[in-house]
């Protein structure tokens, strides 16, 4: 290995690092004749055009209908991070049941494996950005690029809205399970 004259490695990250002549020149700089020849006018937009159609076989497990019901009907149709509680124009909760372990990991379609959570919410519990602990506290990840915000969007108590029946609450065995397999520390 042999030293780099300051002269000659000057001369390789010029070379390496110079900017080479755009293909289009930018908005409000000064034209050549060439460039005026590079600009084209801009195709119409098709609203109307056909997409190819693939045909696919899939394999996922099977989810339980019934489970959506009887956890909404457990929350109240509230979720239980926010204490939101929206129903659309159809009269349709805007609430998701949400598996605490997943299906993919054989988690049940139980009621205790279930939270009412709104759509965000459920992303974030999904990802593993917000966690309960033991005590049905909402815990927020280290990892979350915005922890404020979210903490924003958990209700005043920081705390899950619970179900009245016990029998219907998050079960320690599945909230422990997400903690370790999910939850991002």
């Amino acid at each position: 290995m042999r030293g780099l004259s300051a002269s000659d490695f000057t001369r390789i990250i010029e070379a390496g690092l110079a900017e080479p002549s755009p293909l289009l020149p930018r908005l409000g700089s000064a034209e050549t004749e060439s460039d005026q020849a590079v600009r084209e006018d801009h195709a119409p937009f098709a609203f109307d055009e056909a997409r190819e159609r693939v045909a696919m076989l899939v394999s996922r497990v099977v989810r339980d209908r019934v489970f959506r019901r009887i956890v909404l009907r457990a929350y109240d149709e509230r979720c239980a991070v926010t204490g939101l509680k929206l129903i659309n124009g159809g009269g349709r909760a805007e609430v998701e049941a949400a598996h605490i372990r997943p299906v993919e990991a054989n988690g049940p379609d139980i009621v205790s494996n279930g939270l009412a959570l709104s759509g965000t919410a459920h992303w974030m519990f999904d990802r593993g950005l917000i966690g309960i602990d033991d005590d049905m506290r909402i815990i927020v990840s280290r990892q979350a690029n915005d922890p404020a915000s979210i903490r924003g969007v958990i209700n005043p108590s920081e705390r899950l809205i619970l179900p009245p029946r016990v029998a219907d609450r998050p079960h320690p065995h599945f909230v422990t399970w997400h903690r370790e397999h999910c939850f991002k520390q």
